[in-house]
């Protein structure tokens, strides 16, 4: 029996995101693996769930079964399915699949079944503060090979724009607010629609169709407004429309069904298996969106797959800049197996990433290739993700106000 001897979480943030990975250590020497446990609001919390649950209660035990350590890891606790343990989940999951695969000196997509391609397509995110700005960056992607771009006028998550230019949707909020209304990253719904409509519009007619667009709602929309603006997208040809709702507002999906065509992509908040599933068997998206460490790992990971396989409904992974490299890892694994495949996030990582995160995959002419390395063909340096040490921060893209100053969605 290969028993697991140690279970500890690695924090780091080489691309100034903290990223949280777990390695679980074995009996036999030298021999490990290593999972993406990510929640970059949470990472310490993460790390206490590591550290202080799964680590005792994992000392020990077979490393090999996978299917029973996941079952045993999901009830120990009694409540179940929440951000927090199931990112600790996740870490563990992962790593017992490298395991897995080194062990019996495969990639991890041979124990999945093996490749039905060989690589995964990427989408990319191009940005601006106005349709011309945007349409240089999409360009750009377009001379590397990449044909699925992901469009957004104005800030997106607080990330990327300058101050001047920030704020989702378009410039900065320069509108009056009320007397005493609090600090945030303050954003107009309406600015917002009539912003990104018209830069979606001048990129397909500047492009035509040599591009698949894509666009993220990030929930930010009313769920009247939602199936407004989907009805609006439709003429456009969208490859997807993303997060068009938030997990809340899920029966409004059927409202946009029974409008419009536009393909719907939608999970990456997604906890519980009882979100993703009657969107799926009731087909109301087209696109599964789940965030892998979110969700549990690889082991759910691999069941909502293939009950998408049923249902017409494609993997889409979400792939941020807070998914850590070797969470990209599992999902292009995933991406190369699973015949009902759609595409991939991917939003590409520096150099410092690379030196902590070794084995990255590769992307090349807009596919992303997993190489041929035992598991998931990626490891962790640990000297060099020691000197890029996590920093707690106070997110202020999370702190999402409306013109009121009222709170909302981020």
């Amino acid at each position: 029996m290969l028993k697991i001897t140690n279970v500890r979480p690695i924090l780091t943030a080489p691309a100034g995101i903290n990223l949280v990975v777990v390695k679980v250590e074995t009996s036999e020497a030298g021999l490990y693996g290593v999972g993406c446990a990510t929640f970059t609001q949470r990472y310490l919390t993460v790390r206490s769930a590591v550290v202080d649950h799964l680590q005792p209660l994992l000392l020990g035990r077979d490393a090999d079964r996978i299917e029973e350590l996941f079952q045993l890891m999901m009830i120990h606790g009694y409540w179940r399915n929440g951000p927090v343990f199931n990112n600790a989940i996740s870490g563990v999951d992962m790593a017992l699949w490298d395991l897995k695969a080194k062990r019996a000196g495969m990639p991890l997509y041979q124990i999945l079944g093996g490749k039905c391609r060989e690589a995964a397509a990427v989408y990319r995110h191009a940005g601006g503060k106005e349709p011309k700005e945007i349409e240089e960056s999409v360009r750009k992607f377009l001379e590397q090979g990449v044909r699925h771009i992901r469009v957004q006028c104005g800030g997106y998550g607080g990330v990327g724009l300058r101050p001047e230019t920030a704020g989702y949707g378009g410039p900065a909020y320069t509108q009056v607010k009320p007397d005493g209304a609090l600090e945030g990253e303050y954003y107009d719904p309406r600015q917002y629609r009539l912003r990104n409509l018209g830069a979606l519009e001048y990129i397909r007619e500047k492009l035509g169709d040599s591009v698949e667009l894509l666009h993220d709602v990030h929930e930010r929309l009313k769920p009247a407004e939602a199936v407004e603006f989907a009805k609006q997208c439709e003429p456009l040809r969208l490859y997807f429309l993303e997060d068009l709702l938030a997990p809340e507002d899920l029966e409004w999906f059927e409202n946009v069904r029974r409008v419009c065509t536009t393909p719907l992509a939608m999970g990456e908040l997604f906890n519980h298996p009882r979100e993703w599933t009657p969107l799926i068997t009731r087909r109301l998206i087209d696109f599964m969106r789940m965030h892998l460490s979110q969700m549990g790992g690889i082991t759910p990971a691999r069941k909502v797959a293939a009950l998408g396989e049923l249902h017409g409904v494609r993997t889409a992974w979400h792939g941020p800049g807070d998914v850590s490299p070797v969470g990209h890892a599992a999902n292009v694994h995933l991406d190369v197996v699973c015949p009902n495949f759609g595409i991939q996030e991917f939003s590409g990582f520096n150099d410092a990433s690379r030196e902590v995160f070794p084995g990255f995959p590769e992307l090349r002419g807009g596919y992303l290739y997993p190489n041929e390395k035992p598991g998931l063909g990626i490891d962790v340096d640990e000297q060099a993700a020691a000197r890029f040490p996590c920093k707690p921060v106070v997110d202020t893209w999370t702190q999402t106000r409306l013109p009121d100053g009222s709170i909302t969605r981020p």
